[in-house]
């Protein structure tokens, strides 16, 4: 086996009422002066004021950017950054889900680096490690608050860029599970099914190792049994912790082992229609797993197993095609859109969305290599 890299952020903490706790740990830090980035929703709900107050209580000034884009960009990052400059900032401080903490971890690389955000497109372009970033997570899906992953728009492109990253992996992530009570169902539904499509495209990894492996198998675990009792039961504080645990775990496995073809072609979707980035995962996860089934089958029966079928009595392609069943039923009962055409998808544009996702740099971790007629070919069955 190669060398083995596992990322993960310095200070992990999880469970009710650790925000305050989070809050302790910035002012022992010495900060004095963070730059909040958020998004409009969580500063009218008052989630910004409850993290602000706490933080004032403690000696620390916050200043509030709160202009995230539901996909950030380019735009998003320059323009935090300018207020980060203009406010001295010590320390960034995101709020939220993968929006806000992926433009926070953009604007933290330039403010130590320098230079375009486009710059670092890629794999480990950054030379210095970014500004302190303390990632406070508000939904249970994309694990940003602890990768080293952080994906921009590029607007003039049309295109999300995957930058992965050493150097943008937070020092400090707050799961606090209160924090996600009473998120929409819609929300919730799409950031699960995120996460699953993390742990799934984890296992299956080239680049999968038993660490990874024991982090995405209990990721899967608690996901298939907690998932539905969060979308249809908001303010349940144990489905809510349980999928807290589940999507970071989700990202443990993911942060090293890399992801695969769905990511590769979800960014593509969400760069060139602004669309959800969750839902592109949920409606792509089952199509790029039956291409991946011809090298991986005895990984996928795992993963049915995994999520509760009995495939004791299963070949391997049975099993493979048990969990792409499996995978379909839950995102039935979430209420995830069936097919890509009722996102507003078009088939005129399968060759730039293709050609796209073969240039992204998830898709160096896809258990096969594929050619841009098979891209092709998935996108279309996803419709």
């Amino acid at each position: 086996m190669s060398a083995f890299t596992f990322y993960i952020p310095t200070i992990n903490l999880m469970g009710a009422g650790c925000l305050s706790d989070a809050t302790d740990e910035i002012a022992r830090r010495g900060h004095h002066k963070a730059l909040i980035v958020t998004d409009h929703m969580l500063n009218r709900l008052g989630v910004v004021a409850k993290v602000t107050t706490l933080l004032a209580e403690r000696g620390v000034t916050a200043i509030v950017f709160d202009e995230t884009k539901p996909n950030p960009t380019v735009d998003n990052v320059n323009a935090g950054l300018a207020r980060l400059q203009q406010e001295a900032c010590d320390c960034v401080i995101s709020l939220g889900g993968g929006s806000p903490h992926d433009c926070a971890k953009g604007i933290a690389l330039l403010a130590a680096n320098g230079g375009c955000i486009k710059d670092y497109e890629g794999v480990d372009r950054s030379a210095k490690p970014q500004l302190p970033l303390i990632a406070i997570n508000t939904t249970a899906g994309t694990a940003s608050e602890m990768t080293r992953f952080c994906i921009i728009t590029d607007e003039s492109r049309h295109v999300k860029m995957a930058i992965v990253d050493k150097h943008v992996t937070p020092l400090m992530s707050v799961n606090d599970p209160e924090l996600m009570l009473a998120k929409p169902a819609g929300l919730t539904a799409a950031t699960g099914m995120d996460a699953l499509t993390h742990a799934i495209e984890a296992y299956v990894s080239s680049a999968a190792t038993p660490i990874t492996d024991a982090s995405a198998i209990m990721a899967i675990q608690l996901i298939a049994k907690h998932l539905r009792t969060a979308v249809q039961q908001g303010d349940d504080i144990e489905a809510r912790e349980q999928m807290a645990y589940a999507q970071f775990l989700a990202g443990m496995a993911f942060n090293s082992a890399g992801l695969g073809y769905v990511h590769a072609m979800a960014h593509q979707l969400g760069g060139f229609y602004d669309l959800p980035h969750g839902v592109c995962n949920a409606v792509l996860l089952p199509h790029v797993q039956s291409f991946n089934a011809r090298v991986c089958a005895a990984r996928l029966k795992n993963v049915a197993g995994f999520m509760g079928v009995d495939v004791s009595a299963m070949d391997d392609a049975q099993g493979a095609a048990a969990a792409i069943a499996a995978i379909q039923t839950l995102s039935r009962d979430v209420q995830i859109p069936a097919g890509l055409e009722l996102l507003g998808v078009k088939a005129d544009d399968f060759d730039r969305l293709t050609e796209n996702a073969l240039k992204d740099a998830c898709g160096l971790t896809n258990p096969v290599q594929a050619s841009h007629a098979e891209i092709r070919a998935i996108f279309q069955a996803a419709m």
